[in-house]
This record gives C-alpha cells, structure tokens and sequence, in this order.
C-alpha cells in the first residue's frame, strides 16, 4: 500500500506527543513495506527536496513551515504521489480540506490522526476538517467526544490508541531504584505538584520516587519538592529514553499519574506494561482514566489525599515486571487497527 502522511510539521522540527506518534507510525508502516511518503516542510540540510530515513521518504513542499503555502501546494505533491491513502494530521485543519480536495482527484480517501485540538487552530476549521475527512483515527475515547463535538460522525471515529513495545518491556533489566514513579512532560499541564503532595503526606513512611521527565516547570518541582522536605528522597532524573525508562518502571511499585491534560498517558501505559499498579488522579480534560478502570492493577482517585492513600496501600499488593493485560497494546497490533481503517477506507471509497 502507497501511503501519503501529510504533516507540515515532523519530529524533526518539534518533538511533540503528536509528531511523534507519526513518525513512529510511518517507521513501522514502512518496516511492514508499505511505501510511505511524508509531505512536509523540510528540515535537513541541502538542496534536495527529498530526505529519505528509517525506509520512510521526506518531501519537502515547502522551505519552511507556512500553513497557507503548505496547503496551496499539497494538492499538487499528493497528485504527485498518487497514494492509495492520505494519512493527515489535524492541525493546522486547513491541511485537512487541502487533502480531502486533492484526494478526490486522485481518488484516495483521507484518513485523519487527530491528537489533539491545538490551541490558536480555528473552530471553524476543526468543525470542516472533521466532516471532510473520510476516517479519523483518535488516541482516547477522551478526545474522540472532541471530534464528534466538532461534527464528525460516530461511525467515522476510531479509537487507536498509543503503543508499546512488549519484547522491550520483557527483556528489559530491572532497575530498582525507585519505589514510586512520576513520568511526563514537565509543562503547564503536568501538574507534577499533586503528586508531591501526596509523597509528602507519607514523608514519616519508608519509600523513594522518581520524577522522570524535563521541562519548563523542572525548576519549580524540584522547589516544591525542597519546600515540602522530601527532596532527599524524591529524583529528578530528567529526560531519558524509552529504553532507559522502562527498567525503572519495571522496578518500581506503583506509577501515578496527575496531569490536568492529556490525549493519551503514553508513560502510563509503559509503566502498566512493566508491572507497576497505576494510580491515575482523574481529571475532566485527561483520557488516564480510560487505561485503569476496571483494571486489577489500576486505582482511580480524585486528590493528592486519596493518592497518598493508595501509595500506602500498595504495600499489599504483589509487584510485577511485566503485566501480559497489555499485550494489546503491543506495536504489531495497534499498527493493525491502522491497516484495518486504511483498508476499510479504500473498499468505502471504490464504492463512490
């Protein structure tokens, strides 16, 4: 299958949770062999339009990000491409009814991944994008009420959620240091706050966390850590890889989870993979809660009160280094949820 992602933005310009999410789905679409091209702004060096790595092709149709220049000439670079589907992000959504026009010429459907609403896209652009697109893709049923808000049909939204690597999570060694995990993006939203607040509350108990994770609120977190006393026992280890994530995660107990927003908690998912109990404190604008309810191995609570209740109760609960549940969520079968909806795409298309 000729896949054509569009996304002005790549990993390469900006690490986020969505570019990510991209990049790693065209890797392993291309790993599949599928012949995957990425319609983008460029962002290596020289004077090629073109950039090829990990078997997935770069073409830059554009020098540098502009949303209205990316969205005149992408008509032109999806002809170009003649893709049997056209895989686009949603932000900037004008991109969205740019494709949705193109793919009617070359008679592909248009499969869009939507993240996350982004603050500054238009309303109303959101509104059309989610009515064009012939399929979205959504990481959480969370951000699937979104898109259905914005006028998409319940029978054109899927959930695909977030995946792991479960031969990583078995192999991977055991790293003991920590008893309690925090794991994010240090920002605005990551409300890293309630969870030392809720370490603090058992400062006269024996136990040793672990903030893994950089950003602009680290400095802050590491004072309140100071302010509240605990910060002899609480790490801030800063941004590691995954696979420098995932011992740690499998020799911890307990993995807790307080961000104000959130599409869908990638570390959370990890770390319930690597065994740990997940403690997730609900929030109205964070899918977390859709990984631990009903689950064994996951607690939901409302404060840093009842978190610090759940910590001192996981004592009693067994630990474990890999948790087979969330073998679901595994590479290879989330990345057959993509080839479902492309397919299902396709047939729905040829009958128009």
């Amino acid at each position: 299958m000729r896949i054509a992602f569009v996304s002005m933005l790549t990993a390469a310009h900006r690490e986020t949770p969505a570019t990510r999410r991209t990049r790693r789905v065209a890797r392993q679409l291309a790993a599949r062999g599928h012949d995957v091209v990425v319609l983008c702004s460029g962002w290596w060096d020289g004077p090629n339009e073109e950039f090829q790595a990990e078997n997935v092709l770069y073409r830059a149709i554009v020098d540098e990000p502009s949303a209205r220049t990316f969205a005149t000439r992408l008509p032109f670079a999806l002809r170009k491409v003649k893709p049997d589907v056209v895989h686009a992000v949603n932000s900037p959504p004008g991109h969205v009814r740019a494709a949705n026009a193109a793919g009617t010429v070359v008679r592909a459907p248009v499969v869009v991944d939507w993240w996350n609403d982004v603050e500054g896209d238009s309303a109303k652009g959101y509104r059309r994008a989610a009515r064009a697109a012939d399929a979205v893709l959504t990481p959480s049923e969370t951000v699937k009420t979104r898109v259905r808000e914005h006028g998409a049909r319940e029978a054109d939204v899927r959930v695909v959620p977030e995946s792991v690597d479960m031969d990583l999570v078995r192999s991977a060694s055991v790293d003991n240091r920590a008893d309690v995990v925090y794991a994010r993006d240090l920002d605005a939203a990551c409300n890293v706050e309630g969870f030392l607040l809720a370490l603090a509350e058992l400062r006269n108990r024996d136990w040793r966390a672990t903030v893994v994770g950089d950003g602009p609120l680290r400095e802050e977190a590491e004072g309140v850590a100071r302010d509240l006393r605990i910060d002899d026992r609480v790490e801030f280890l800063g941004d590691l890889s995954r696979e420098e994530r995932v011992p740690i995660f499998k020799g911890a107990h307990l993995f807790a989870q307080t961000a104000f927003r959130e599409a869908f908690p990638a570390d959370l998912l990890w770390a319930l993979a690597c065994g740990c109990l997940g403690v997730v404190e609900y929030q109205a604008d964070s899918s977390a809660h859709e990984l631990v309810e009903g689950r064994d191995r996951g607690r939901l609570v409302t404060s840093p009160q009842e978190l610090a209740a759940e910590i001192a109760a996981a004592g009693s609960v067994p630990h474990e280094t890999v948790n087979e549940d969330y073998a679901a969520f595994d590479h290879d079968a989330v990345l057959e949820r993509y080839l479902d909806c492309y397919r299902a795409t396709v047939d729905a298309h040829g009958l128009f």
